[in-house]
């Protein structure tokens, strides 16, 4: 039995180290999908819509702890540090966990959980099933949590873990995630994942069989009218035909869509998806590198999900250059972690991107072109 124990530590260690990590490298993500979340509590259970409403407003704070506190359990987890204690408190974390994807999964709310953050995407009931091996697991942790020998160092061991933990988080939120996931990450074609997969649909067809008048699935097209009766059909492998890029498009102040215009050539976005927070000294500096761009031959475009007709007045008044279009609010989340956010594209291809906390010169932007 404790070598099943120490097994069962030592996996639900690695699983908590590697889960906490995917997601404390982007804890802006997890704090979208956490306030997703707490908007849907808040409506299924309006008696308690003001507390859920809270969470949500302190959605992003309460994803770098949940994120950085995974990993440490880890951590934590893999040296036996204060096993007694640290047992209670990863048994509370999946128990919430599994809590969160049981909701997702029975009631179709939130269709990604958001186990693995965005570098593995799980169905809802997936990743339930997932988080009850993992809570059986762990409870063997628990009921043989007295039983551990903490490791020589496991104090500092854990400490260091903590700072590094929540130094990942803290850098992701002032400036941008260390590893991007996303499809909007460094090197990627955002004009290329918005295309088809090419990969052809599986289709599963359901009949009605008329001799045994009973149901049957079936991965061909029956063509015997005669016998069976088309009832319906799924596409089993809808993720992997669907483009990586659905929703992303720019449009004018008319209403005119620009979105191939945005993949020709030289483009610098400046994506603001509000205005509170960005200081003077960061506006002016993005100002002055838009100017610079422009006489290397980019199109500055500034996008937002803002009404542009209140956005071009802040727009014009701090001299940024080019033109401001709309993006979907959604999209601008996605592409940007923090705000504002700095891209540089070639021909539709992501070759920089810089929070407003580290504007590039432009001998930097015209580096990462070679």
């Amino acid at each position: 039995m404790k070598l099943i124990a120490q097994i069962a530590r030592i996996l639900v260690g690695i699983e908590f180290i590697f889960s906490g990590f995917v997601k404390v490298v982007d804890p802006y993500g997890t704090g979208l999908k956490l306030q997703e979340y707490f908007e849907v509590f808040a409506e299924d259970l309006p008696f308690l819509s003001g507390l859920f409403e809270l969470f949500a407003s302190q959605s992003q704070t309460l994803s770098l702890i949940f994120c950085a506190a995974e990993l440490i359990l880890g951590v934590a987890l893999l040296v036996s540090f204060k096993m007694p204690k640290t047992a209670w408190v990863v048994l509370g974390l999946m128990g919430f966990f599994t809590f969160l994807t049981f909701y997702s999964a029975y009631f179709n709310k939130v269709t990604d959980c958001g186990c693995f953050g965005d570098f593995l995407k799980l169905k809802p009931w997936t990743s339930f099933y997932k988080d009850i091996i993992s809570l059986g697991v762990i409870l063997i942790i628990f009921f043989n949590r007295k039983s551990y020998n903490e490791w020589f160092m496991a104090k500092p061991i854990t400490l260091i873990a903590t700072i590094i933990a929540f130094g990942i988080g803290l850098y992701a939120k002032r400036y941008l995630p260390i590893l991007d996931f996303l499809p909007y990450a460094k090197g990627l074609s955002i004009a290329e994942q918005m295309q088809p997969t090419g990969v052809k649909p599986i289709i599963e067809y359901t009949f009605l069989d008329k001799v045994n008048n009973e149901e049957l699935q079936s991965v061909e097209y029956l063509m015997d009218t005669a016998q069976y009766k088309y009832l319906s059909s799924v596409v089993l492998n809808e993720d992997e035909i669907q483009p990586k890029i659905t929703d992303f498009s720019v449009t004018g102040i008319e209403g005119d869509d620009l979105t191939q215009d945005a993949f020709t050539g030289k483009r610098a976005f400046y994506i603001f998806k509000k205005l509170k927070g960005i200081s003077e000294d960061e506006l002016k500096e993005m100002a002055d590198l838009g100017t610079a761009l422009q006489k290397q031959g980019f199109e500055i475009m500034t996008l937002t999900s803002l009404l542009l007709e209140d956005f071009n007045t802040f727009h014009s008044s701090h001299h940024i250059p080019g033109t401001a279009y709309n993006t979907d609010e959604k999209v601008l989340k996605a592409m940007a972690r923090t705000n504002p956010v700095i891209y540089v594209l070639e021909d539709g291809v992501v070759k920089g991107k810089w929070s407003s906390h580290n504007i590039p010169s432009e001998s930097e932007v015209l580096d990462v072109l070679k």
